[in-house]
């Protein structure tokens, strides 16, 4: 069963944050095949949800590498999957917060 995908304010803003980045230090095609990439990514999980990692199991929080640059962290929530963030794997684990 297909869930729908809700964006957080925090997944927006990420997501956006790292668009401007490429297009500013990449280009036009960099940035095209990281929207495209997350985007197929998404819908993949929209179909199968539990297809993430559980990165915080009190909270229910999964993972899903979209580069190696990039994870999305999202939450199951009964027909629905909430896009919490796009996190830089490059920083530090502990700037994890959900």
């Amino acid at each position: 069963m297909v869930k729908t995908i809700i964006w957080n304010r925090r997944a927006s803003d990420s997501f956006n944050g790292i668009i401007e980045y490429l297009q500013n230090e990449w280009g036009d095609r960099v940035t095209k095949n990281f929207v495209k990439r997350a985007y197929q990514i998404i819908e993949f999980l929209s179909e199968h949800p539990e297809m993430g990692t559980l990165e915080n199991p009190e909270k229910q929080i999964r993972g899903f590498v979209i580069t190696k640059h990039n994870t999305l962290f999202y939450r199951i929530e009964d027909e629905k999957i909430v896009l919490l963030v796009f996190f830089d794997n490059r920083q530090h684990p502990r700037k994890k917060t959900f």
